[in-house]
């Protein structure tokens, strides 16, 4: 951003005010001023080089606050002073993107990275492809908008369309210009894509002076940068030494009568122009390969620094260079066809099993969980790994006491790998799995064809009867919003609610006294579980949590009755014969529907409110898909999965969750996997495209 020239006039205006700060600094200089601190942060937090000591920089920052107190017409919006608001933020609005944010698809080895290049190869025609390949930054992902070269808005990604409006949280990132001469290039608005991070060492000071305080530490740097930019303190935030890398550019307007610079016909330019305007990108990271083979060399290079760099990264991403080229190639609903994450080699640990809790799921399932002393392993602290079983713990020769080996695939799920019995010094134990329901001491089972113990107390147990109204609530079943798994538990505890039906009845009144509860959470609660009454069938059946019954199975189920209690009148084998349901869920809704209990339940929901009776659509048809059944697997290009199965059902036909004889049709989508491998091998299904299946709903909705 600043050429030798410039960095050694600002360095001498610098000495300058130093030299004169005890007579004071005049107002008709604030403008050398603020370009010496621009100059200045510049150098502290993109180069990671400053030139002034830390006491040096606040006597200037100081002198422009006196001038701008005793001039306020003076002050700019770009000023440095003007990054840390005044007072608390009330909440963060929702804003939309001008692009919306998509993930990347990821690969774990170099064969990905290959396919990848060949599929993109293939697509532009091309022999070879030029690649810019940078780091892959674990932190917090953010969208920053530039009008007439000022920040005007910063957001979260959110869900990809929608985040939240953190403008004031952003300002007080130093590597973030509140202005920037996008002007130069012939820019009037663009939208700019990062990462904010907060680096290893002031993840550690942060820490450590948590410790200090009593309050307990935060389990990684990206953790620590996401809650960071939702602190209603934008103070705070700016005491929290944010870092930001901004890495891509979604969306350009230009000033009338100029031409797009030739910075961005390739994505590479376009980290150079951020990096000559002043921002963090990986300019200085970044390589430009021709062809895919020094691409995988570069990747696996970068990742023996992992270790050693300042910030965390968990892989590569690799985007085709010509920005020309990534529109032709275009993206589907997922993530664009131009880029790839390469994700580095999941990450180990060595630790010490200390004990072994149980703990009991909604359809009674006991599970073991390992207690481990804290290990970091990828960037993130690990206290408790799932054991999944008795079987896992044999297989694993896994003792308490036990030093074990602990990774995370895919720097996500912590696994345990082996133990180190060589080790061991004679004061291990063997884990007992135990004999009775650790939460209601009632007798566990375990069947036959199963490696899971269950505690069949099912309508007696607490630990059941907690996570029954945990799922009850969920986003895919009943969708009732602000009543969460930590506030399940709490009035459970509380008394408040002690089973499904309880929800509806919850006293309000007393809701309303506890601590962290003001009256507009409250208000929104009781709107949510109110709405939630509305809810179709199938997500009634779903919530029930009834064993083996998914979101497409209680589909099924809900369009075969014209109320639910008919099911008290359905043998197994009815059952049977619906679609895509096996013996296994036959013999469990069966049960279900023959239990006496949950009959009162059913009879009590109803007398609440809740829609037991099958509201069937009208169908946009009676005759193309009626009694059709159908799956889709691989990428849609131009429906959502959503769309394409909430379509399928509105003209009358069924969704089934695997490939079986009872298939009619499978559309195929890109990148189409085992399930397309399987229809292959059954010759009475159809395997149709999504052009395919559209000309089908288009005539079937003639």
């Amino acid at each position: 951003m600043y050429n030798k020239e410039q960095t050694q006039q600002l360095q001498q205006q610098t000495i300058s005010f130093l030299k004169h700060m005890n007579k004071g600094i005049d107002a008709p200089a604030i403008d050398e001023l603020r370009s010496v601190l621009r100059f200045h942060e510049y150098r502290y937090y993109v180069m990671n080089d400053p030139l002034i000591a830390d006491t040096e920089y606040d006597q200037l920052y100081k002198a422009l606050e006196k001038i701008e107190t005793e001039n306020p017409g003076l002050i700019i919006a770009g000023s440095p002073t003007q990054r840390v608001s005044k007072g608390l933020i009330k909440d963060f609005p929702k804003v939309q993107h001008l692009v919306p944010m998509l993930s990347l698809d990821n690969s774990y080895d170099a064969a990905d990275l290959v396919d990848f290049d060949r599929k993109a190869r293939e697509l532009s025609r091309l022999e070879v492809m030029e690649y810019c390949v940078e780091p892959k930054f674990d932190g917090a992902s953010i969208s920053l908008i530039y009008e007439n070269d000022l920040l005007v808005r910063g957001a979260t990604r959110g869900d990809g369309v929608v985040g939240d409006d953190i403008t004031t949280n952003i300002r007080q990132i130093r590597s973030v210009p509140l202005s920037a001469s996008f002007s130069s290039f012939g820019i009037q608005q663009i939208e700019v894509r990062g990462e904010v991070l907060m680096n290893k060492n002031h993840f550690k000071a942060y820490n450590d002076m948590l410790e200090d305080q009593g309050v307990a530490r935060l389990a990684n740097p990206r953790n620590a940068a996401a809650g960071s930019l939702r602190i209603k303190d934008p103070k705070e935030v700016s005491r929290r030494n944010l870092e930001a890398f901004l890495y891509h550019i979604s969306d350009v307007s230009l000033l009338s009568k100029h031409e797009a610079p030739p910075a961005l016909q390739t994505h590479s330019g376009s980290l150079k122009m951020l990096w000559e305007l002043g921002f963090r990108s990986p300019e200085k990271e970044k390589k430009v390969f021709k062809g895919i083979a020094a691409v995988v060399e570069y990747c696996e290079a970068f990742e023996q620094q992992r270790d050693g760099l300042p910030y965390e990264i968990d892989g590569m991403v690799i985007k085709v260079n010509q920005l020309e080229m990534q529109e032709k190639l275009g993206m589907t609903t997922h993530h664009p066809r131009w880029a790839i994450a390469y994700k580095f080699k999941a990450r180990q640990g060595t630790s010490k099993l200390k004990a072994v809790e149980f703990q009991v799921g909604r359809t009674g399932a006991v599970t073991p969980v390992a207690k481990i002393d804290p290990v970091q392993v990828g960037g993130v602290t690990v206290t408790s790994i799932s054991l999944h079983n008795e079987e896992y713990i044999k297989e694993k020769n896994l003792q308490l006491g036990d030093t074990i080996l602990i990774e995370r695939s895919g720097d996500v799920i912590p696994q345990v790998v082996k133990s180190f019995p060589e080790l061991r010094t004679g004061s291990e134990a063997i884990i007992h799995f135990p004999v009775s329901c650790p939460v209601c001491a009632y007798p566990l089972e375990k069947p036959q064809d199963e490696a899971v113990w269950r505690c069949n107390n099912s309508n007696n147990c607490p630990a059941q009867i907690v996570e029954r109204i945990i799922h009850f609530n969920s986003k895919d079943a009943m969708d009732i919003r602000g009543l969460g798994d930590a506030i399940v538990r709490k009035f459970y505890a509380l008394d408040y609610l002690k089973d499904i039906p309880g929800i509806y009845h919850l006293p309000f009144e007393a809701i309303r006294k506890l601590e962290g509860f003001g009256e507009k959470s409250v208000t929104n609660m009781q709107a949510a579980i109110e709405a939630s009454k509305k809810q179709p069938l199938h997500r009634l059946i779903y919530g029930l949590g009834i064993r083996y019954i998914g979101e497409t199975t209680a589909k099924v189920l809900a369009q075969e009755v014209n109320h639910l209690l008919d099911y008290t009148h359905f043998s197994v084998e009815q059952l049977q014969e619906m679609e895509d349901v096996g013996p296994k869920v036959a013999d469990s809704v069966y049960r279900f529907f023959h239990n006496d209990q949950n009959i009162q339940l059913l009879q009590r929901l109803e007398d609440i409110g809740l829609q037991l009776k099958n509201e069937k659509k009208e169908l946009h048809t009676s005759s193309t898909l009626s009694g059709q059944t159908f799956l889709f697997t691989g990428t849609l290009n131009k429906l959502k999965r959503s769309e394409a199965e909430a379509t399928v059902e509105e003209n009358g036909g069924t969704i089934l969750s695997g490939v079986s004889s009872k298939l009619n049709y499978l559309v195929v989508g890109e990148d189409a996997g085992s399930k397309f491998e399987k229809a292959k091998k059954i010759a009475t299904i159809k395997i149709i495209s999504e052009d395919e299946f559209l000309r089908m709903i288009n005539g079937a909705a003639k």
